[in-house]
């Protein structure tokens, strides 16, 4: 293996990457995946033996490496191996593992509303954020990249574009929620970006959203198994807990909290 191959390999991977329309953090995430794999090899992963695959994926598991964690690595090896590297015996030899289920958190309407309410001020943004993130079940991303026309009064939906998956869809707007947005709209006059940064050119940016969601850990009397991981207001759901199931069970409680009327807009 020569001093020029890795780089010119790495190169390809990453021109592979762009070809396929990967997002910048998807693409950090398969980089960080490849390192590992060569780490481990100790030379080049084109040219790896299906051996060394399977040792591979036993030392992760010796490891205690997490199932997401597991299968998203060896998600990574078969783009490369089929798309870089174009050897498709090795994807014989890839054993993605079964993740637990696990019933979501079902959280109060009581113990949701002190959620809410812990998010830091001054004024409405983040509890407006927080709702809109809770309510409707979009990552943290989402929220930050609304704009105020995505806000649809009249037909009562909030439009989301370009999502994960570079997808645009709607979710409902509750009535107690747009009141809440309203009286936000009112104090901070967005224009543009409904959730405007420090320069109001920008969004505000998906770390200080997290920044603010991790003053949670404060609320008073709200049981430890409802406190955030550190990804945003989906975290309250624990992360075994496929997405999808816990944007529901999250949207039957935010509908609950919306129809006792337990924000209060003053």
């Amino acid at each position: 293996m020569t001093d020029q191959h890795v780089p010119k390999l790495r190169q390809r991977f990453l021109e592979d990457m762009r070809i396929k329309g990967l997002q910048p953090k998807t693409q950090t995430m398969y980089l960080r995946s490849m390192r590992e794999f060569t780490r481990y090899l100790g030379h080049s992963p084109d040219s790896a033996t299906p051996e060394e695959l399977r040792a591979f994926q036993l030392d992760m598991k010796e490891r205690g490496v997490g199932a997401p964690t597991f299968n998203n690595r060896l998600t990574v090896l078969s783009f490369f191996f089929a798309t870089t590297c174009p050897r498709p015996e090795m994807k014989r030899h890839m054993r993605y593992q079964r993740a637990a289920k696990k019933i979501p958190v079902v959280l109060s309407a009581e113990e949701v509303a002190r959620i809410l309410e812990a998010a830091p001020g001054p004024g409405l943004r983040y509890r407006a954020a927080f709702s809109v993130a809770y309510g409707g079940g979009l990552r943290a991303s989402e929220v930050t990249h609304l704009k105020v026309g995505d806000i649809d009064s009249d037909r009562m939906l909030i439009r989301v574009e370009q999502g994960k998956g570079r997808k645009d869809r709607h979710v409902m707007l509750s009535p107690s929620l747009l009141g809440l947005l309203r009286d936000y709209y009112r104090e901070a006059r967005p224009a543009g970006w409904l959730f405007p940064g420090r320069n109001r050119v920008d969004p505000i940016s998906t770390r200080q959203f997290n920044r603010a969601v991790a003053g949670w850990d404060k609320v008073d009397r709200l049981p430890s198994r409802v406190l955030p991981a550190g990804q945003g207001p989906v975290a309250v759901v624990p992360s075994p807990v496929p997405r999808r199931a816990g944007q529901i069970a999250q949207g039957r409680q935010a509908a609950l909290l919306w129809q006792s009327g337990g924000i209060d807009r003053s």
